[in-house]
């Protein structure tokens, strides 16, 4: 395979670093090539053993540039879950963090991040990730403290460090007093870590088609509105089989809401319940005849995706999609939003939508790629009247829909008792 220029450049520079520093962060825009030049990188520092670390939706995709590339190291990829589980008889000599920002939980450290500390004892670390702090400054303490080389090392734990580059704030959940650490001195952490990161954006890259979003909304089935109305006012509804919907705090409604706004319900025993298929069968119509992908929210809504598709014609597998012209891409959000390439799509096709701003901006840049030529599309089919539009709007303005937002939506001004 032969890399592109920029990619051979920052390749190139993120060995140097390797070798000087221990740490490179490639903080590169969405298929932009971050996998391909890290596995470069690897190579030309002069790597024996790499452990690639990623989700699992995205492996298949990294042993296939893996073996494109045909680099002399030797490869181990797996998902972040099946650390705990590495075999002794694995010796590798430098590691690589792909969408490292899921690892900057704080203040308290995910188990996982925990784990990656005791692997990479010593270790060479390339970071990967096109958003390093999505949601606070904060979030570099614990990508960093995984490494031995850390610039924070200094600071044995989270609290230590944030009495140096945070401003503490209170604020209040379920009227408990809790502190907020998200407040981050840039500047200051600046100082200590820019000179770890290569940036690089798509503009930078040459891409050509750039993202464009439309919005379709669907009238739904009248009853989903009555049971989005009736769970509103009276926070519980039994069905005619005796199920029970209950919605006794602001965020069970905000959640039930949700689903219920794409035809679907998860009862007090943890059922789902398909009840209107006006969106599917919306899709189904409207793309007829095109190659498309579906990311959906909530796993009851797949349920409803196979009964109008039929489960031969859908594949969970990016490679398998890409490779084959009949074949319909579903994922939920969550799992399929990083290091995956659906470029082979005509459209992308959101079922719904995550409260999650990175969700949205992560999941949209699925369909670039720097040799697509036709028009990178995604489509959202809303609920005429319903929940996604305002979540859109807000997502769209890099910030989550949370609770705040949902209560001011829909007037919620207090608990009912149910």
């Amino acid at each position: 395979m032969q890399l592109r220029d920029y990619q051979e450049s920052i390749s190139t520079d993120a060995a140097k670093m390797l070798q000087w520093l221990k740490i490179c962060y490639l903080s590169l825009e969405v298929r932009t090539g971050k996998t391909l030049i890290s596995l470069a990188a690897a190579d030309k520092y002069g790597a024996n053993s790499v452990l690639f670390l990623t989700k699992k939706k995205a492996i298949s995709s990294i042993t296939s540039d893996y073996d494109k590339l045909a680099p002399s190291f030797k490869l181990i990829c797996t998902n972040y879950e099946q650390i705990y589980s590495l075999s002794p008889e694995y010796v590798f000599d430098l590691v690589i963090l792909d969408e490292a920002h899921s690892l900057g939980q704080f203040p308290t450290p995910a188990e996982r991040t925990k784990e990656l500390k005791k692997i990479c004892v010593d270790k060479p670390i390339i970071y990967l990730s096109g958003t390093p702090t999505p949601e606070s400054y904060s979030q570099l303490f614990h990508q960093f403290h995984i490494s031995s080389f850390s610039p924070f090392k200094e600071y044995s734990s989270f609290y230590k460090w944030a009495k140096e580059f945070v401003t503490v704030k209170k604020k209040y959940f379920y009227n408990r007093e809790i502190n907020d650490y998200s407040n981050a001195d840039k500047e200051k952490i600046d100082a200590l870590t820019k000179h770890l990161f290569i940036s690089y954006t798509q503009e930078e890259a040459g891409f050509e088609q750039q993202v464009k979003e439309v919005v379709l909304k669907v009238r739904m089935g009248e009853g989903t509105y009555r049971l989005a109305d009736y769970l509103r006012r009276k926070r519980i509804y039994i069905g005619r089989g005796g199920e029970e919907i209950l919605a006794d705090t602001a965020v069970k409604l905000m959640q039930k809401t949700h689903q219920i706004f794409s035809g679907t319900i998860i009862d007090e025993k943890k059922e789902g319940h398909c009840f209107d298929h006006t969106k599917a069968k919306f899709i189904k119509e409207r793309f007829a005849g095109q190659k498309i992908a579906i990311f959906y929210k909530f796993r009851a809504e797949y349920i409803l995706l196979v009964g109008t598709f039929g489960i031969d014609r859908m594949t969970e597998d990016p490679a398998e999609f890409n490779q084959r012209s009949d074949l319909i891409f579903t994922s939920q959000i969550q799992s399929g939003r990083e290091g995956i390439n659906l470029s082979s799509a005509d459209a992308l096709v959101f079922f719904n939508i995550d409260f999650s701003s990175v969700s949205y901006w992560q999941a949209r840049a699925r369909l670039q790629d720097k040799n697509r030529t036709k028009e990178a599309v995604i489509y959202w089919v809303f609920a005429e009247g319903g929940i996604e539009e305002k979540i859109y709007n807000t997502v769209q303005d890099k910030k989550d829909y949370t609770l705040a937002y949902f209560k001011k939506d829909y007037q919620i001004k207090k608990e009912q008792a149910v």
